[in-house]
């Protein structure tokens, strides 16, 4: 498969118009630092057991990625798939954990199910 030579300008727009569009999300975050942020980061350092992220598809990928930027970092973390969740994992969680589920829609099936 051949890829089409692009001209030097065209990939620089597109290139600068990515880089735009990722800073004006970046900046967009800022509205969402809010008391339930610092409910969340609250928890989250008073843990005394294990920060245990949950996700599913696009949300798990990112998932694991946080996971292992808590463990790299000091917090004891773990990434759970929710569909092995519901099927027995659900196990390795304790009491003394928060659980930090990650989902697009907030409507995630395999994540409400063991919720529910």
């Amino acid at each position: 498969m051949s890829i089409p030579n692009q001209p030097a300008e065209k990939l620089k727009t597109l290139g600068l118009a990515v880089i735009h569009t990722e800073a004006q999300a970046v900046a967009n975050l800022a509205n969402r630092v809010d008391d339930t942020f610092v409910q969340a980061c609250q928890l989250m350092l008073q843990c005394v057991g294990r920060i245990v992220v949950i996700g599913m598809g696009k949300s798990g990928h990112i998932g694991h990625k946080i996971a292992a930027t808590l463990a790299s970092t000091g917090s004891p973390a773990f990434f759970v798939h929710p569909g092995e969740a519901s099927h027995g994992d659900l196990g390795m969680i304790t009491a003394k954990d928060v659980v930090l589920a990650l989902s697009n829609s907030g409507e995630t099936d395999e994540i409400l199910v063991i919720y529910l």
